[in-house]
């Protein structure tokens, strides 16, 4: 049984914003690391594996849906995504070795932590690596993405829409730790921490012109200014992730 997990997602090839998540001294002191996906898409995809790979054991990384799709396309498969600029340089970066970390890494995985019993650990949704839920999802929609979960799970713990949230869904727990690398909402490196059956929401607060200024300086992505400025200095606020996501969460169109 795990004692206290730190939960990070969706860091989007963002190794500053990592890198001071993990010298958070909660995050420091957690038993374990639980990274659920989206690791790459993003300008230094290969530097952030690299650092999580060097966490060893403490860490366990799930595998995101961009992951799986640089993975992919590294491979030689058409993923539909040939046509961004970010997503065929990331795909290029991958090592031999990275990709074999992303092929064997799992979609979901299932932890008994103590004060919550088992908690499956995914980046989207149990079933589906982009299959999108949100805070304000209807009753019926949760119902329809947890119908196929076992009894005893209780808990949820997921990411993929770069907005943290918990809330009570079909009987069951549901959390999300917002992003590290891309929030949407507040600035900052969003993460969560697991331990004696509460959930603490966490922030790390990061300069928006220093952080531009250290990824920007390191990272050989050709856009990687105007995807920063983009990404960084004007990200999406709570409101239009929300409205843009919604159609996907099969709500009724209004």
């Amino acid at each position: 049984m795990t004692t206290t997990i730190a939960v990070l997602s969706d860091i989007h090839g963002m190794l500053p914003a990592l890198d001071q998540v993990l010298a958070e001294p909660a995050v420091q002191a957690a038993e374990l690391i639980v990274v659920t996906g989206d690791h790459t898409w993003g300008p230094q995809p290969a530097e952030v594996l690299d650092r999580l790979i060097g966490l060893g054991d403490r860490a366990v990384l799930i595998r995101g849906n961009a992951d799986r799709e640089l993975l992919q396309m590294a491979q030689g498969m058409d993923v539909g995504l040939k046509d961004d600029p970010l997503t065929v340089w990331g795909a290029a970066q991958l090592s031999p070795a990275h990709l074999e970390l992303l092929a064997d890494m799992p979609e979901q995985l299932i932890l008994d932590v103590q004060g919550f019993g088992f908690v499956l650990f995914c980046h989207a949704t149990p079933r589906d690596d982009e299959e999108v839920v949100l805070v304000d999802s209807r009753r019926e929609r949760w119902e329809q993405v947890l119908q196929e979960m076992p009894t005893e799970v209780q808990t949820i713990v997921c990411g993929h829409t770069h907005m943290p949230f918990m809330r009570l869904a079909a009987n069951r727990l549901v959390i999300n730790p917002g992003s590290v690398g891309l929030p949407y909402g507040r600035a900052g490196a969003h993460w969560a921490l697991l331990g004696d059956g509460a959930v603490t929401f966490a922030r790390t607060i990061l300069d928006s012109n220093q952080l531009i200024e250290a990824v920007g300086s390191t990272s050989t992505f050709p856009q990687v200014t105007d995807w920063l400025e983009d990404a960084v200095r004007h990200p999406a606020t709570d409101t239009d992730a929300i409205k843009a996501f919604g159609p996907r969460d099969g709500r009724p169109s209004q």
